[in-house]
């Protein structure tokens, strides 16, 4: 079908299909092109600035870039929004962080892609839940519900690798749901530390 691939028609068959962002394979798949040919195209399209690097393996339409948490999502799975970036999203934090934040069983791990740092901390296996899909810029994300992301970053506090942040406005949370989660943690210093925060 797609011999001969050019810059236009391919953002706009990409943008047809709204994939924004996609694997070498994805895009061997949608333009039916050989290994060498995707491997050039993507090299090559770089470097002009219609793709953009995310990491190997992972490119995004930098004409068209997806929404930060999409990005998020993907970079790294499994993973969710979570700490900070979260906090924030829900006015739990008066400020946004300047990193966008994830909850991940993977090893610690951090990416910058331009000016923005997409950071990933390893929460126990038992503790990855709480966290609900909603949509963002048309997609659909993973982020933590309010109480989780509260949880998640207070369980950073707790062992000392987090400050805590003395503006929490936790007044909406559902503290038996926060307690909840904290239980899943297993520490019972997260469990006092949070309710001296509800």
């Amino acid at each position: 079908m797609y011999t001969l691939l050019k810059p236009l028609p391919v953002r706009q068959e990409l943008l047809k299909r709204a994939v924004t962002i996609f694997t070498p394979q994805d895009f061997q798949r949608i333009f039916r092109a050989t290994g060498s040919q995707t491997k050039y195209f993507l090299e090559e399209s770089a470097r002009g600035g219609l793709f953009l690097r995310l990491k190997k393996g992972l490119y995004a339409l930098q004409t068209d870039p997806p929404p930060e948490e999409e990005i998020a999502n993907r970079l790294y799975r499994p993973s969710y929004l979570s700490f900070e970036y979260a906090l924030g999203t829900y006015n739990i934090l008066p400020e946004m962080g300047y990193s966008v934040t994830s909850a991940t069983t993977l090893p610690t791990r951090s990416f910058q892609i331009g000016e923005r740092t997409f950071a990933y901390l390893t929460i126990k296996r038992e503790a990855f839940t709480g966290y609900v899909p909603v949509k963002r810029g048309g997609r659909t994300v993973l982020i933590a519900e309010p109480e989780k992301a509260l949880v998640d970053y207070l369980y950073f506090v707790s062992l000392g690798k987090k400050p805590e942040n003395e503006r929490l406005n936790t007044a909406n949370l559902d503290k038996d749901k926060a307690l909840q989660y904290a239980s899943l943690y297993s520490r019972p210093g997260l469990s006092k530390l949070l309710k001296e925060v509800l």
